[in-house]
């Protein structure tokens, strides 16, 4: 058996043809025999995967498993495809306050992400991405004591500069603050279930969520009746930017223990930068947030939105942004807490949802499974409960 395999790897040498690099690769908790390279850890298959230099698309496929771990996705096309998101769970639990020696910057919030994608189209399915930082315990104890760490924010999935037309499909997206930070140019997410409470879905990529659930979570802080207890969306678009954080056709629901009348849809952030004459809120980031015909449940603040403060041109973080300011709209919302107070917003998007779609979606085909209207409405995000 051992000489005809050296005889026929000679001849294919002598021929000058040379073996295939594999395109799928299988992640097990154990590797036994199998035709497709295995590996026991995600981030091991994608360092094998990152130093194929083809242009092939390459495909890795999770077996059902708890993987925790920190994986990066930094090859351009690749798919990371789990067994279902209830069989299938990516977790870590990172968080802000010690996570800046994963970034190459040192910032806490990205270094704490449970999988960071930086690259070109990629496609992840069929798994849950969860940061199991305690969010809740922290949240207990008194603000000021000596307890309660100052920055808990835990990115779950982490969209970086380099990303660009990633779908998210048929997957969980599980935190509490800063869940899903999008931090690069075009993601897609459907049919997917995305989970958290303070400004859990962030940034300033384009972001387009579809057919989708949008989950908020309780905290453990007493709330005050009236006031905002969490907030959905916090966008830090570009105003140079067309679009940003756009959910359609989505449905807004709550767990146990989220009052009535306690969150906002969104409220706008505007990180705070270094300019050349001082360090302050970034006052071109204005913010753009969009809900098109999406159910609201009774959590939902009868004022829809409300203000962020920033970081001021004396360094204190007295600025005070407001929603009137910012890029904020919704048309066709439904149910319970759709209803909204007139505060005095003023902007509103003058594009429908398929011209925004073309926009976002503009030079990108989409992997696998086109979209189709009829089809998608029907499709329900992932049930994880945890």
């Amino acid at each position: 058996m051992i000489r005809r395999l050296a005889f026929t790897f000679a001849a294919m040498l002598s021929t000058g043809t040379a073996m295939a690099a594999p395109t799928e690769y299988v992640v097990r908790p154990s590797c036994g025999d199998g035709a497709a390279p295995c590996y026991t850890s995600i981030q091991r298959a994608l360092d094998a995967a990152a130093r194929d230099g083809s242009e092939n698309w390459i495909t890795i496929r999770v077996a059902p498993g708890d993987y925790a771990e920190k994986p990066v996705i930094s090859r351009n096309r690749l798919r990371l495809i789990g067994s279902g998101a209830q069989r299938t769970r990516v977790h870590f639990g990172a968080v802000a306050q010690t996570a800046k020696g994963w970034h190459r910057d040192g910032w806490g919030t990205p270094g704490s992400a449970t999988l960071m994608v930086d690259a070109k189209d990629v496609v992840i399915r069929d798994l849950t991405i969860e940061n199991t930082f305690d969010y809740l315990a922290n949240d207990r104890h008194p603000q000021g004591s000596a307890e309660r760490i100052a920055n808990p924010q835990a990115v779950a999935l982490l969209l970086d500069v380099h990303s660009d037309r990633v779908l998210v499909d048929r997957t969980a997206i599980l935190g509490y603050q800063d869940t899903l930070f999008t931090n690069g140019d075009r993601a897609l997410v459907r049919r997917s279930l995305v989970a958290g409470n303070i400004d859990f879905i962030f940034g300033n990529g384009q972001l387009l969520i579809e057919d989708s659930e949008i989950r908020s979570r309780p905290r453990s802080e007493p709330y005050v009746p009236g006031e905002f207890q969490s907030f959905i969306a916090a966008p830090s678009t570009q105003l140079s930017q067309a679009h940003g954080i756009v959910i359609y056709r989505s449905r807004l629901t709550r767990e146990a223990g989220v009052p009535d009348g306690a969150v906002a849809l969104a409220r706008p952030w505007h990180p705070t930068t270094r300019f050349a004459d001082g360090r302050y809120a970034d006052p071109a980031a204005v913010g753009q947030a969009i809900f098109i015909d999406c159910f609201m449940d009774r959590h939902i603040h009868p004022d829809h939105w409300t203000t962020m403060n920033g970081t001021a041109r004396d360094g204190t973080m007295t600025g005070v942004f407001r929603p009137q300011d910012s890029r904020f709209w919704e048309t066709g919302s439904h149910g319970p807490g759709a209803k909204a107070r007139d505060i005095g917003m003023t902007w509103r998007e003058t594009a429908g949802i398929d011209a925004i779609r073309r926009d976002i979606l503009a030079g990108w085909d989409v992997q696998d499974e086109p979209h189709r209207t009829s089809a998608a409405a029907k499709a329900k995000p992932p049930r994880v409960i945890r």
